[in-house]
């Protein structure tokens, strides 16, 4: 959520017409982001593709409930490999 924040917040302000300082939480919201992935135990690269998985969802989602645009099949369908794929990378045995 604090990356899709980040990035929608900017969005307004170059697309929509709204207050540049809209900016300043899309800052902090991005910084957010960025400390929160440095909490993962894991390596950096596994937990940023695990967490692409998870991105996709929530976009999914975001377009639903913020830009009132109901997701298709095909977004779900698309949504459900995203997660198969992150759930292969972050639960895989490993010695």
């Amino acid at each position: 959520m604090a990356e899709i924040l980040g990035c929608y917040l900017p969005y307004l302000w170059l697309r929509q017409g709204h207050s540049p300082w809209l900016l300043v939480p899309a800052a902090a919201s991005l910084g957010l982001f960025s400390w929160l992935l440095t909490l993962h135990p894991a390596e950096a690269g596994r937990t940023y593709a695990a967490y692409g998985g998870v991105y996709v969802t929530v976009a999914m989602v975001w377009l639903w409930l913020v830009d009132g645009v109901r997701p298709d099949r095909w977004d779900y369908l698309g949504a459900a490999m995203c997660i198969g794929g992150m759930a292969v990378i972050a639960f895989a045995p490993r010695g």
